[in-house]
C-alpha cells in the first residue's frame, strides 16, 4: 500500500531522498556532479510528489518542471533501493502524468543517463519513446532524453471539475 502526496520541495524527506539519489549516481557515474543541466530547485519545480509506505516511511519522489506551455519535464524519479521492484517508482510515475494533464500539458520530457539502463527500460515500458536531446541535455554524451503525450483531464479544485 502507498500514499502519493505532495510535499514542498525543501521538506526534509523530500530532501533525503534527493540526497539519497545523488549519491547513488555519483557512484554510478564515478563524479559528485554528473548532471548535465540546472538542477532543479524550490524555485523552478512544479511540484514535488513522495510516496510513503503503509508505515509512513517516504520509499520514492519525483517532481515535474514546466519547461514551456503545455510541456513539463519529470525530474527527481527515485526509490529506496529496499523498494524497487514493487510498483512504487509507476505509482509515482502516474501520479506525476496525472498532475501533468491535470495542468493541461500534454508532453513530458525527461533525461536520464547513459549508466542507468535500468531507468531507460523503465521509461520505454511505461511508453516514453527516445527522442533526441533537447535542451540542455543536447550536447552530453552521458544523456538520454526521452518523451510521451500526455492526455489533458480535467481537474477538481475544492470538489468542483474544472479543466479543458
Amino acid at each position: 500500500m502507498l500514499r502519493i502526496e505532495t510535499v514542498p520541495f525543501d521538506h526534509p524527506e523530500a530532501t533525503a531522498l534527493r540526497e539519497a539519489q545523488r549519491a547513488e549516481l555519483a557512484a554510478r557515474y564515478g563524479t559528485p556532479d554528473s548532471e548535465p543541466g540546472p538542477a532543479p530547485t524550490a524555485a523552478d519545480t512544479t511540484v514535488f510528489l513522495l510516496a510513503r509506505d503503509a508505515d509512513g516511511a517516504a520509499v520514492g519522489c519525483g517532481a515535474l518542471r514546466e519547461l514551456e506551455p503545455g510541456a513539463g519535464e519529470v525530474k527527481r524519479m527515485y526509490v529506496v533501493p529496499q523498494r524497487r521492484r514493487g510498483g512504487v517508482a509507476g505509482a509515482v510515475l502516474a501520479a506525476l502524468e496525472a498532475e501533468a494533464a491535470r495542468r493541461g500539458w500534454t508532453r513530458l520530457l525527461l533525461e536520464t543517463g547513459t549508466a542507468q539502463p535500468d531507468a531507460m527500460a523503465f521509461y520505454e515500458r511505461h511508453g516514453y519513446r527516445r527522442i533526441e536531446n533537447y535542451g540542455h541535455y543536447a550536447n552530453s554524451t552521458l544523456s538520454v532524453c526521452y518523451e510521451r503525450a500526455v492526455e489533458p483531464r480535467p481537474a477538481l479544485t475544492n470538489g468542483t471539475l474544472v479543466g479543458p
